[in-house]
């Protein structure tokens, strides 16, 4: 049986997330069908490209409709600590680009969008291990965006038929490209400073738990998420998804196993009150059941082969 032939959009795709699952999408659709855009050029040509300001939505509409795109994974965002630094730019660039796609979208016939949702639309009052349909009141303007975006993907659906799917990412973990400006990217920066051979400083406190993916969970539960039957999603808001959870000083720990004299202090900011409004916890068991989701890394095993392929990229560091 022949594979229908897909044109997928990915916005944002020179960012953290959407660097690496526009390799694993080519991976799976093939090199021609599959268009990264961002506001500036890769660094590397790795398959078809177009330069996109996506608050542009004339621009937007006119790669989608030239192309006929049949879907669409949003990836264009401010992020969390970056945002409270620029609210307001950080409310019109996510919702706006948003509002761009779901036209875009609407009216030239996508079959599907990928919006990322996001930890940070819980808020400090929820329990350490928030349900499904846990009551949301984010802290911070980025997850204020992320909530007020999954209401408006479930309003496509219900109003327009638009097959939205989201997921409710934790921090993401990965050595494809460096932090982007969120709150749990410490625990992306400190395999950096480790494979480096220096001290890291840390701006959240030791036993600042919360809820982590990594990098390769999260593009497996992209993917099952968007290939399952459209009668299996049962969540048309954003799924609350799970990876492992753990502190600094327990990803200093696991370090310490392949690094023995990596060192770390501790210095908290601004970003310690976001931290603090976030679940240590997720509870995704309606993604379990709807499309099957199972993390496969633990945080030994994510920290091994963090470590390993760190260590590719810069032969100069000793083992």
């Amino acid at each position: 049986m022949k594979l229908k032939r897909e044109c997928i959009l990915v916005t944002g795709a020179n960012g953290q997330i959407g660097s690496v699952l526009t390799g694993y999408l080519r991976g799976i659709y093939g090199d021609d069908q599959v268009i990264a855009t961002d506001i500036r050029e890769p660094e590397t040509a790795a398959g078809r490209f177009e330069k996109l300001d996506v608050t542009d939505a004339a621009s937007l509409a006119q790669i989608v409709s030239k192309n006929k795109v049949t879907q669409v994974y949003h990836l264009a965002a401010i992020l969390s600590a970056r945002g409270e630094q620029e609210p307001m730019k950080t409310w019109q660039v996510n919702m706006g680009t948003y509002f761009n796609v779901l036209e875009a979208a609407r009216e030239r016939g996508v079959e599907k969008v990928f919006y990322p949702s996001s930890i940070a639309v819980f808020g400090a009052h929820i329990s350490n291990e928030p349900g499904q349909w846990a009551y949301l009141e984010p802290a911070t303007v980025y997850g204020i965006s992320k909530a007020a975006g999954e209401n408006w993907s479930d309003y496509y659906f219900k109003r327009y038929g638009l097959d939205i799917r989201s997921l409710r990412y934790p921090g993401i973990i990965g050595h494809q490209s460096m932090p982007g400006g969120g709150t749990t990217d410490y625990a992306v920066d400190i395999y950096h400073k480790a494979v480096k051979g220096e001290a890291f400083e840390c701006f959240l406190n030791p036993d600042t738990t919360l809820p982590m993916i990594y990098i390769s969970d999260a593009m497996d539960a992209t993917i099952r998420l968007m290939e399952a039957a459209r009668e299996d999603i049962t969540v048309r808001t954003s799924y609350n998804l799970a990876g492992m959870s753990f502190s600094p000083a327990e990803i200093t720990a696991s370090i310490q196993k392949f690094i023995p004299d990596f060192t770390i202090t501790y210095n908290p900011d601004f970003r310690q009150k976001i931290a603090d409004s976030w679940p240590s916890h997720i509870d995704d068991s309606i993604a379990r059941k709807d499309w099957s989701w199972r993390p496969s890394y633990t945080l030994d095993k994510m920290t091994e082969e963090m470590i390993r392929e760190l260590r590719k990229k810069d032969l100069s560091i000793k083992r």
